[in-house]
């Protein structure tokens, strides 16, 4: 008998049954977890707007101050080569919904992004979404800031972030990034409050509308339309350039901010 018990027949039935077992275990962890994973990816993405707003301090505030928070801005949907929101039919027809739409994702998607050709793709991004989510918050006088997602390739890959605009759609609010892969130390400080800090009242466009906004090696952020270049990073911060060359630019929310900001 024992012989048959441990015969490699019977090895492999039990093999298989843990197999069968684990994979149920998994499975249904991943079913009962998804929905705390999106709550807690949604939060993330909040909380980062409001950094990028200059709304949320992190040695001041917790997440539990988020929602509140975010309650005060209002999300749109913006048709990039139209350069104006999307309709409640449109979005309707399309399928999209401002507040669970991935734009990361959409980029990979030939249907709901396009292909850049060399000259456009200053940003090294390959792709662009066709339709982007804004965050405005809006007062009685009409926007008061404006939040616009940015991306774009620096040293190792593309940078995700946020740059929040004041009512002119042309002065910087602030700046923050929630996903790269740049070196700690250096190319890592876009991520650091002290870098960011000389953002907030840069300006991006000149007088005669284009973006003219630098990332300058040496006294940069002495200038009107310019910050100081991160130290030993030369590319990532040609990367950051491009990106606000690129999001600011005919490709990016350009259009969208004459028509529905300046407009």
């Amino acid at each position: 008998m024992s012989s048959n018990v441990n015969s490699v027949g019977n090895t492999i039935k039990v093999a298989l049954g843990l197999c069968v077992v684990c994979s149920i275990v998994i499975s249904s962890a991943a079913v009962v977890l998804k929905p705390m994973q999106t709550a807690n990816q949604i939060l993330d993405r909040n909380k980062n707007i409001l950094i990028a707003a200059g709304m949320f301090d992190p040695t001041v505030n917790t997440n539990a101050d988020v929602p509140a928070m975010f309650a005060e801005f209002t999300p749109k949907m913006v048709d990039l080569d139209a350069g104006r929101y999307l309709t409640d039919d449109e979005l309707q027809q399309l399928g999209l919904d401002p507040e669970t739409y991935d734009q990361q994702s959409a980029r990979n998607d030939p249907a709901l992004s396009d292909a850049l050709s060399g000259a456009e793709d200053v940003a090294s991004i390959r792709r662009r979404a066709k339709y982007a989510t804004v965050y405005v918050i809006e007062g009685s006088s009409g926007y008061e800031s404006v939040v616009i997602p940015v991306s774009g390739y620096g040293l190792w890959g593309i940078m995700y972030g946020y740059l929040a605009l004041e009512s002119d759609g042309n002065t910087v609010r602030g700046i923050g990034f929630y996903d790269h892969q740049e070196t700690p130390g250096l190319g890592g400080e876009i991520s650091n409050p002290r870098w960011q800090a000389q953002w907030p009242g840069k300006q991006i466009y000149d007088e005669s509308g284009d973006v003219a906004f630098r990332v300058v090696k040496g006294g940069g952020a002495g200038g009107e339309r310019q910050v100081d270049a991160l130290s030993g990073a030369t590319l990532t911060s040609r990367g950051v350039e491009n990106m606000i060359e690129f999001w600011l630019g005919e490709r990016g929310f350009g259009p969208y901010l004459d028509n529905e900001v300046r407009g």
